[in-house]
């Protein structure tokens, strides 16, 4: 038997290959019970392949593997039992109702229709989907499936939820109705893994979060201890045109003398600081340069240890 009060998942110098391509290269993290935990990264960092092993539908190399206190893959089936899936595309049934979604997917847990019933309407509370047990997919709006989507990983009470990109394709008031979803959840104690592309989104919910980039861990932490150990406080963004020229021109001549360090991405310079003060009294006397003035955030964190080249 497991032990209940193991964490959920622990992995341990995980490797995988795909022919001479080595896409997850030792990685090791764990998620404490009732805590949200964010693996984030660029296209190809090995994000999905690393849930795929956990979740044992992909055999890792080397490496081991503890999924809600049960050894993967060898008792991969048995620890999926006590997993909730949320995957980056929605994969309801067409063919069935609001409720009858949940109904089919209750029963691969084995358990019985009655079961599934009775958790029907506090599912449907938490979505808040009432009224709509009886609705067709078709009839549902992009939000509303994600939420519906949400609500079925929860059918068989999950002792770890894993979420792949949840709010991908969302707009905004989709993606802070699904947040707040995810906050009641890890009020109530529910521990989550998160994968996303959105920094904000893994800054508003992660407790922890770890930083993966080709195929390794190169980061971990709490949001805003990764911000304090890696960023300056406070970011400056430097735009427009500078005596006839781009702002490259003045980051050439003034960047050093105010910013710990500068950087340009298109026709943008982010000078990140420790004190803004200095460089905004500067910026105030330039003309044709605008500026943005704000905290530095994970974003950041992001794209200075991943780098701003576009990944396919």
């Amino acid at each position: 038997m497991p032990d209940s009060g193991a964490a959920p998942l622990v992995v341990r110098d995980l490797k995988k290959r795909y022919g001479r391509q080595e896409v997850v290269r030792g990685v090791s993290f764990s998620i404490a019970r009732g805590e949200c935990f964010a693996l984030l990264g660029p296209n190809g960092a090995g994000k999905t392949t690393t849930l795929r092993c956990c979740l044992g539908l992909t055999e890792a190399a080397s490496g081991a593997i503890s999924l809600c206190g049960y050894e993967v893959p060898a008792m991969a089936r048995t620890a999926r039992m006590r997993v909730g899936v949320v995957p980056q595309m929605d994969n309801l049934d067409p063919d069935f109702t609001v409720a009858e979604n949940l109904l089919v997917f209750g029963r691969y847990f084995g358990l019985s229709a009655a079961q599934v019933r009775a958790r029907t309407p506090a599912l449907l509370e938490f979505a808040g989907l009432e009224g709509k047990a009886e609705a067709r997919i078709q009839a549902l709006s992009g939000g509303m499936k994600r939420r519906l989507t949400l609500a079925r990983a929860l059918v068989n009470d999950p002792e770890l939820l894993v979420l792949d990109e949840p709010t991908t394709g969302l707009d905004p008031q989709a993606r802070h109705l699904i947040w707040d979803r995810l906050k009641r959840l890890v009020q109530q104690g529910r521990t989550v893994l998160l994968t996303t592309h959105f920094m904000d989104e893994a800054e508003r919910l992660a407790d922890r979060l770890a930083i993966m980039d080709n195929g390794k861990i190169i980061g971990a932490g709490s949001p805003r201890a990764m911000i304090a150990q890696h960023i300056e406080p406070h970011v400056v963004e430097v735009y427009g045109d500078w005596n006839g020229a781009g702002v490259a021109a003045w980051v050439a001549q003034h960047a050093a003398a105010y910013a710990a360090r500068a950087e340009i991405s298109g026709e943008t310079a982010f000078c990140y600081v420790n004190d803004a003060r200095g460089l905004l009294e500067h910026l105030a006397g330039q003309s044709g340069l605008r500026s943005l003035h704000r905290p530095a955030n994970l974003e950041d964190v992001f794209l200075k240890l991943t780098g701003r080249e576009l990944r396919d």
